[in-house]
């Protein structure tokens, strides 16, 4: 399969009033700040959503986006075995801030502390060196929690998926709200 087409910051920037923009960061991440007028469809909700964002498709272009465009990707090449053609934001939010572009964040929401990736390192981190010390004062044995993250970061990276994001994405700070998919999907809906 290809990979979905992608636009450049400022060519999201300058069509964005012509765009049906989908966020599938979780909605801790969406909270802390988004490209004005997104809607926030968190990636593993994004078959549910399906119908509405084909919807959508049908009547205009979709963007979908996430916090460095790998999870939008990941939306995109699913939404295309469905059907839906779709393109991604390169470099997501990421990359839209450090062009100087503004992020919309709901009503009274804090920006979120750390983002995914930043959590996902300082996990990682944390348990290597937790199995090296323990397997150094306790046991060997625990090593083997420094090897289980070296392997799971080895895969990570083989099948630009994260696992260790999509658990941290569980995670009460992580959804400092429910995502309301169902007022999201209406949204979608009336375009």
């Amino acid at each position: 399969m290809t990979a979905p087409s992608a636009l450049s910051t400022d060519e999201a920037r300058s069509r964005l009033h012509e765009l049906t923009v989908i966020d599938v960061r979780t909605p801790g991440e969406y909270a802390g700040g988004h490209v004005p007028g997104a809607l926030n469809i968190p990636l593993d909700r994004i078959e549910r959503a399906l119908p509405d964002i084909r919807g959508a498709a049908d009547r205009g272009d979709v963007l979908v986006v996430c916090a460095s465009g790998a999870r939008s990707a990941n939306a995109c090449r699913i939404l295309a075995e469905h059907g839906v053609d779709t393109a991604t934001l390169s470099g997501g939010t990421g990359a839209w801030a450090a062009d100087g572009h503004d992020l919309d964040r709901p009503q009274g929401a804090a920006p979120t502390v750390w983002g995914m990736e930043r959590q996902v390192r300082f996990t990682a981190g944390t348990v290597v060196l937790l199995g090296l010390l323990l397997g150094l004062l306790v046991h060997p044995a625990f090593q083997l929690l420094s090897a289980a993250i070296a392997a799971g970061l080895v895969f990570s990276a083989l099948t630009n998926t994260c696992g260790m994001a999509v658990l941290l994405g569980k995670l009460p700070h992580n959804r400092p709200r429910g995502a309301d998919l169902d007022r999201t999907l209406e949204a979608l809906r009336n375009g």
